[in-house]
């Protein structure tokens, strides 16, 4: 039998499969990527593969927020809802923004940002939540991007228990190995999402002052860089809660990127950026590259500062002496 034929019988046998079959014994079984490739195979696959239920089975199971009300009313305004969200926010976002940074968006901001978030133990979720955010506020548009997920008296309990250890480098390690997270910007009115988690953590830390443990997610996009911080309480043993969950956009500089400057970078990040697998490894080395690219800038920034300091000390000793001179010889 030649390939031809081959590959015309192979067509013929896949047709001749009832598609209940399909849907309730094969394609259900298969992850988003796996369902994204059986649909690229045939004609006839890519029918049955965009079934609305199947991509809503996935994003349920990937993403337990988007369960959430809100967001489902969202998503089902988007072309190809689900399965629209599942392109947009799987796997890891990458994207490089204009430098330098438009100071009007080519649009007018959205009148208010969706944030999807799940921190996942194990693998397992263990919180979800969803919140809107208005961005067309002065107060959002000319302050930090700043994005809460708790109230700040909030404290949200898990039924994880702490590492029964007193090692702190195996404590941050444990964590860094088990506690993962998503966090899915939507905008509602251009119908499109990005995730701005690692979703492995790129750094854990104990705070200096408080002794919470910080766990941080990072997205880099060259000249600034996307950073959730879940900050944890608890005694080690024991049951460990969530004090903090928060998202927020530094520059190069170390400095916090305002609100509208950071709507116009997410817009076009979700317009333009990449959607690219990226281990947790990667990950890491792009958040280290990206600080250390900060720490120099910042060196720099603070031996000029040294240096301009040291500029006006001379003029400002010249001018004394000149003065002293005039005022005890008269010349």
């Amino acid at each position: 039998m030649t390939p031809a034929m081959d590959k015309t019988s192979s067509s013929s046998d896949i047709t001749t499969v009832h598609p209940d079959i399909f849907q309730s014994h094969i394609l259900n079984r298969l992850d988003g990527p796996t369902l994204a490739s059986a649909a690229s195979a045939t004609s006839h696959l890519r029918g049955l593969c965009t079934e609305h239920h199947l991509w809503r089975n996935i994003c349920a199971a990937t993403w337990p927020s988007l369960n959430d009300p809100l967001a489902a009313a969202t998503i089902a305004t988007f072309p190809a809802t689900h399965r629209s969200i599942f392109s947009d926010s799987f796997p890891s976002l990458h994207h490089s923004p204009p430098n330098p940074i438009p100071t009007q968006p080519p649009t007018p901001p959205p009148p208010e940002l969706i944030s999807a978030v799940d921190i996942y133990y194990k693998g397992k979720p263990v919180f979800s939540r969803v919140i809107r955010t208005e961005t067309h506020k002065g107060w959002f548009l000319c302050s930090p991007l700043w994005v809460d997920l708790l109230d700040p008296t909030e404290v949200v309990p898990t039924p994880l228990k702490f590492a029964q250890t007193n090692d702190e480098i195996e404590l941050l390690n444990h964590l860094v190995e088990n506690l993962a997270l998503s966090w899915i910007i939507i905008d509602p009115t251009r119908k499109r999402a990005a995730n701005l988690s690692s979703r492995r953590p790129v750094s854990a830390r104990r705070h200096w002052l408080t002794a919470e443990l910080e766990v941080l997610y990072a997205v880099p996009m060259e000249t600034v860089q996307c950073v959730v911080k879940v900050t944890c309480c608890g005694k080690v043993g024991g049951a460990m809660h969530v004090r903090e969950v928060s998202l927020t956009m530094e520059d190069t500089e170390g400095r916090h990127v305002m609100g509208r400057d950071g709507v116009v970078i997410l817009q076009d990040a979700m317009e333009n950026g990449k959607r690219e697998k990226l281990d947790a490894e990667k990950a890491k080395e792009r958040f280290e590259k990206f600080s250390i690219v900060k720490r120099e800038i910042r060196e720099r920034k603070m031996r000029r500062d040294r240096a301009m300091d040291m500029v006006a000390m001379l003029i400002a000793f010249a001018v004394f002496a000149l003065l002293f001179c005039f005022m005890a010889f008269g010349v």
